[in-house]
């Protein structure tokens, strides 16, 4: 199993958190301590969990546009998007809980045209109003089959996000591409005419499930 570099300081501190509360427990012979220490334990294991990193694998295409994030298809609206797809557009938008691998994953391959950080508040992502008002990362691709923006989401725990993307840059699909830190949410916006393949409810696997299909150019 390997993990997300952003992840291994966490990792570390967690497993030495744990073992030195365990060596105090070993020493003192103290029950509250040996306790304390489990569940450190447990804690360091969870820290170790959420930020593993594992190879995917699945259908590619040009067409195609693959899940960025894993998690839960919360909602699907057609939607205004001024900044980067320039008017009405498809929202696809993926809950991450804290259970999820937390790797986002570029849903296209293309050129990287768009990239805009914005700071904001940390409401339940799962929430509509997230999406206008939380701290959020845009990332605008621009592809053989039209443009995409994918929008990495903060939420009620969420305190940090990563993105790798540079303007201009050429990226692959389900090519790693950030992470967000502790419960959060992906949006993909689309043109109205792609082929939506996922409904509310849907779980997706980022790197792997096809979450629509591009329209013909």
């Amino acid at each position: 199993m390997s993990f997300a570099r952003e992840g291994l300081v966490f990792i570390a501190i967690a497993a030495l958190i744990a073992a030195g509360t365990f060596a105090v427990a070993l020493n003192r012979r103290s029950w509250p301590l040996w306790l304390l220490a489990f569940v450190l334990i447990i804690v360091a294991l969870w820290v170790a969990y959420f930020f593993r990193d594992p190879e995917r694998s699945g259908p590619r295409g040009d067409r195609m546009l693959i899940a960025p994030a894993d998690g839960k298809v919360v909602l699907i609206q057609e939607v205004e998007e001024p900044a980067f797809m320039r008017g009405r557009t498809r929202r696809v938008s993926i809950f991450m809980n804290v259970f999820n691998v937390h790797v986002n994953r570029y849903p296209v391959s293309g050129t990287v045209r768009y990239v805009k950080y914005n700071p904001g508040k940390f409401l339940n992502a799962a929430v509509e109003k997230s999406s206008l008002e939380n701290e959020q990362m845009s990332v605008g691709i621009e592809t053989s089959s039209g443009r995409i923006l994918m929008r990495q989401i903060a939420g009620l725990i969420a305190r940090r996000i990563v993105t790798y993307s540079k303007e201009g840059e050429t990226v692959e699909q389900a090519q790693r591409m950030g992470l967000i830190r502790f419960g959060s949410r992906v949006d993909v916006f689309m043109p109205l005419d792609a082929v939506v393949r996922v409904k509310i409810g849907d779980m997706t696997v980022a790197g792997t499930t096809v979450i629509a299909d591009m329209p013909a150019r």
